[in-house]
């Protein structure tokens, strides 16, 4: 498997986490257990978005 294979699995497995964390926060009844699994798929998106632009090579990783 090479190693852009390896990320575009990396950013399908923290979309479908992020994608899990939506579900759970809509249905949480505790308004901060809620916030904290929104803020959780937030971040979950955003390094989805970085893995994805490094598989790409849109992204280069700071060294």
């Amino acid at each position: 498997m090479s190693e852009s294979d390896e990320l575009r699995g990396r950013v399908r497995q923290l979309r479908a986490k992020a994608k899990d964390l939506k579900g759970e926060a809509e249905r949480a009844a505790d308004p901060k257990e809620r916030r904290r699994l929104e803020d959780k798929a937030r971040m979950l998106e955003s390094e989805s978005e970085q893995v994805s632009g490094m598989a790409s090579g849109d992204i280069y990783p700071m060294e």
